[in-house]
């Protein structure tokens, strides 16, 4: 039976902790408070914009200032990205690269909006071979919800059971699981502090790029 490889993004194919720390402490600056450290930001994006937000200004949802910060860093990343200095991680090309030569199908699974996945898509060649990029903005639940990677699934006329999902955040797992495909967490990705890897109960824990498609020619 032939296996399918579904990615989470940020933290799995992409490392743009650059990106994130640069516009939130630009962001910072401007209102005259301390900045944030790459750690403290690898920390915290997985949990996407909303966190670093909390992160940098300590404020919460509740606070009246948190909507206009927030429309204020996307508006920042909107340009920045343009620029990104994000890079894929370590070995991840080889792996996309050998995935394509043993004819395995992949996709990318993001809660990321489609205005920041498809230029970042676009940038990098390989990418431009994954088979979907599933987005938030086309779906109507995000991750943990397992909508995305249903879907996925069903553009790529892959059986959920025959798939992976891979991801470096415990919402990765859960969507996984609640898809009913095979969840892999990566040790690389924005893994939280408060969060430990070990303890999101996935099918497997990589280290290496290269265990994935060991798995995956199984």
């Amino acid at each position: 039976m032939t296996k399918t490889v579904l990615f989470d993004l940020d933290g799995t194919l992409l490392d743009t902790e650059r990106d994130f720390t640069h516009i939130l402490n630009a962001q910072l600056s401007h209102y005259g408070l301390p900045t944030v450290n790459p750690l403290q930001v690898r920390n915290s994006v997985s949990s996407g914009a909303r966190a670093l937000i909390k992160l940098g200004f300590g404020i919460d949802e509740s606070s009246d200032k948190f909507i206009p910060h927030l429309e204020e860093l996307l508006k920042r990343y909107d340009k920045r990205i343009l620029q990104t200095e994000c890079v894929l991680f370590p070995g991840i090309v080889d792996l996309l690269n050998a995935l394509e030569r043993d004819l395995i199908p992949w996709g990318i699974v993001t809660n990321k909006p489609s205005r920041f996945t498809l230029p970042l898509v676009e940038k990098f060649p390989i990418l431009q071979s994954s088979k979907v990029v599933i987005c938030a903005d086309q779906l109507s639940n995000s991750k943990p919800d397992p909508e995305g990677i249903l879907r996925a699934c069903s553009e790529m006329d892959c059986s959920p059971a025959d798939t992976f999902y891979v991801g470096d955040h415990l919402k990765d797992i859960q969507a996984s699981d609640s898809a009913g495909t095979k969840s892999m967490a990566v040790r690389w990705g924005y893994i939280p502090e408060d969060s430990p890897i070990d303890s999101w109960n996935a099918d497997f824990i990589i280290t290496h790029p290269d265990e994935i498609l060991d798995l995956a020619q199984q």
